[in-house]
């Protein structure tokens, strides 16, 4: 059985104020919060006709303001009048392979599928492609999970890919090049540019050039994460992807074998030690914001979509939502923080484009990855209203503490006032294992607040600041100086450099915590001395299968019984079982409570206490197994079974009747 987590030294300080499942059956969870943001950002749906499954892989709009969606069923479709409530869809191409990226340039749309980039155009103008160029191929293993994404052009016009990881229990790289990022010109010649690629579903490219891409949690991935990539890095995830290192095109040189991390180790403190390995520039925290980073898209509309001009927003696949990023760059090292932007989807974020109004269209699909808008797939807009909110716009690193800019003026009297403020800092482990617990985890102290004389910036002088952290700001009450609290009043800062160079931030060493262990009484792993010799009436073995499921939706067992139930996990992903009482609403209130214990939830294993819960495991990694024992209900009845990670509730459920 694999070791589920490497803990340095873990206590949870924190809790996130403003997670919120996104949908359920229509209704919002997060009523209130999700009220407000409509105030400023409004969900428009694009109506899809019936016959059309358009499950969403990549977003491109042509010169002509027409909007080309590719899907994962290898069709490319050309929507006429986007914006309107009665668009008209065109097929453009078919009979590609799960196409998950898109692109329009030069007259011409360019796909990539999974084994190949193509060029569609349509030479005789009557709305369909009557020539599939391709550009660049790549060999497939076959492996199902072998995705491949882009392309997004770089300012010499080439084009740039990443091709996800192979996956058999462990991130692979059966066929060349899997697990890399690659450019490819227009006339086909290839080069490969960074390796340690896991799942990479975003990137993008800044207007200077540099590339920025997005990873989701897994082996050697403790969270979420953006990385800024350039040629010859490793970026921390998918070793296997350096046995290709041996070719004359690769700038690396590293090995898999040397990718050897010391137990304990961060990503952070490991780029020091390994030149080639690459920290990233911001972290996003585990089920606070998100479980499935997907596309990156920077604010090029120059205000058109509100305050947040330059900065990046970020889409999550598995909670249906948008983040939004500051980024700058200290020391030649780019670094930011995050914030909560926009929930509620109706399906899994995956693409994000600008229509020519400066609104966003947003592509959703959520087959097989499943998602907490509880639709198939999706197209809508996000539309601004005009209305400005109030919300943290920038948070600047100091040496010695963090800038805030704000957009609108802040109650300074408010702001001046030290108890309005909590700061925490936290990071992930570096190793082999699925994903990462927080670690490390210490309270800060603001020492000082300094308001600007406008009010909208203030000046925190922080003790107990750390480079290779992330810090959390919680703001909760403040208000602005017409009464408005923030928005979204909680801010993620991953720290690399400080201006300078040197941290001044004094350090609180008495603040420093012990491992912490949480006991949870209904997880029992011992088989107790009472059943004696005879051991267990029943053994019942439950398993998983992709798409967030467990193998069976029914399991029989009799009441005043001694049960010994094994959870096999098979899937790629982190699960558990919970057992609850009856109730046909009680799996989903339950994943809605595990969902709202933020960073304190994985050293609970995603279950609250709750009377509702009966028995549960602990979070089961991938190809690992765990063995619970306790004794049935007295009572018959239809009982649940529920996978209570962070949105796996709403699919991830099993009948347990009692008899």
């Amino acid at each position: 059985m694999k070791t589920l987590y490497k803990i340095l030294a873990v206590v949870v300080l924190l809790f996130a104020s403003q997670a919120g499942i996104a949908q359920k059956k229509g209704k919002i969870v997060n009523k209130a919060l999700a009220q407000k943001e409509l105030d400023y950002y409004k969900i428009v749906d694009v109506p899809i006709p019936k016959d059309i499954v358009l499950e969403v892989g990549g977003l491109a709009l042509t010169n002509e303001g027409k909007l080309g969606v590719s899907t994962r069923r290898g069709e490319v479709w050309v929507l006429d009048n986007p914006k309107t409530k009665k668009p008209t869809y065109k097929l453009f191409a078919k009979g590609m392979h799960e196409i998950l990226g898109l692109a329009y340039k030069d007259n011409g749309f360019y796909a990539t599928q999974r084994s190949e980039l193509t060029r569609l155009e349509d030479e005789d103008k009557n709305g369909v492609a009557d020539y599939y160029k391709t550009v660049f191929s790549w060999p497939l293993s076959g492996n199902y999970h072998e995705y491949s994404y882009g392309p997004k052009f770089d300012k010499n016009g080439d084009m740039i890919l990443t091709l996800n990881a192979t996956y058999m229990g462990d991130a692979l790289s059966m066929a060349k090049w899997r697990g890399w990022l690659i450019r490819i010109t227009p006339e086909g010649k290839m080069t490969p540019l960074a390796a340690g690629l896991r799942s990479p579903a975003g990137f993008d490219v800044n207007a200077n050039g540099d590339i920025f891409y997005t990873e989701n949690q897994g082996e050697w991935v403790g969270s979420g994460r953006m990385t800024h990539i350039e040629k010859g890095d490793f970026a921390g995830g998918n070793p296997m992807s350096l046995q290709w290192t041996g070719d004359k095109l690769s700038p690396l040189s590293m090995k898999p074998e040397d990718l050897n991390p010391d137990e304990g180790v961060t990503l952070y403190e490991y780029a020091k030690i390994k030149k080639e390995v690459k920290a990233p520039a911001i972290w996003f925290p585990h089920t606070i914001q998100g479980i499935s980073t997907s596309d990156i898209l920077y604010d090029t509309t120059n205000g058109k979509f509100g305050p947040f001009a330059g900065q990046m927003f970020v889409g999550d696949q598995g909670h249906s939502k948008v983040v939004r990023v500051f980024m700058e760059k200290v020391n030649g090292v780019y670094q930011g923080a995050s914030f909560l932007f926009k929930e509620n989807f109706s399906s899994g974020v995956l693409r994000m484009i600008w229509g020519d109004d400066s609104n966003m269209f947003v592509g959703m699909t959520s087959r097989g990855w499943s998602s907490t808008g509880r639709k198939s797939y999706g197209l809508q807009r996000l539309v601004w209203t005009g209305k400005t909110p109030f919300e943290i716009k920038k948070m600047k690193a100091l040496n010695d503490g963090f800038e805030l800019e704000f957009t609108k003026p802040i109650n300074k009297k408010m702001a001046q006032d030290l108890s309005n403020y909590k700061m925490s800092t936290f990071t992930y482990g570096y190793h082999k294992e699925y994903g990462s617990p927080i670690v490390d985890a210490q309270k800060s102290m603001i020492h000082k607040a300094v308001v600007s004389a406008d009010g909208l910036k203030v000046k925190l002088t922080i003790h107990g600041m750390r480079l290779g952290y992330i810090h959390q700001i919680e703001i909760p009450k403040l208000t602005s100086a017409s009464g408005e609290l923030l928005l979204h009043n909680t801010g993620y800062y991953t720290l690399n450099e400080v201006p300078g160079g040197e941290l001044k931030s004094p350090q609180m060493q008495m603040s420093k915590t012990s491992k912490k262990t949480i006991k949870q009484p209904k997880r029992v792993n011992t088989m107790p001395s009472s059943w004696g010799e005879r051991g267990a009436d029943e053994k019942v073995v439950i398993g998983t299968i992709p798409g967030l499921k467990y193998d069976t939706e029914e399991i029989t067992i009799n009441r005043n019984s001694n049960i010994e139930l094994t959870l096999n996990n098979n899937d790629d992903m982190i699960h558990n079982v919970v057992i609850t009482k009856p109730g046909k609403e009680t799996p989903l209130k339950i994943g809605e409570l595990a969902l709202s214990l933020g960073l304190e939830g994985s050293d609970l294993n995603y279950v609250p206490f709750d009377d509702r819960i009966l028995f549960h495991t602990g979070t089961v990694a991938p190809e690992s197994n765990e063995t619970i024992y306790f004794k049935s209900p007295s009572e018959p009845g239809e009982y649940w079974i529920v996978c209570t990670f962070p949105g796996h509730s709403f699919s991830m459920r099993a009948k347990l009747i009692v008899k």
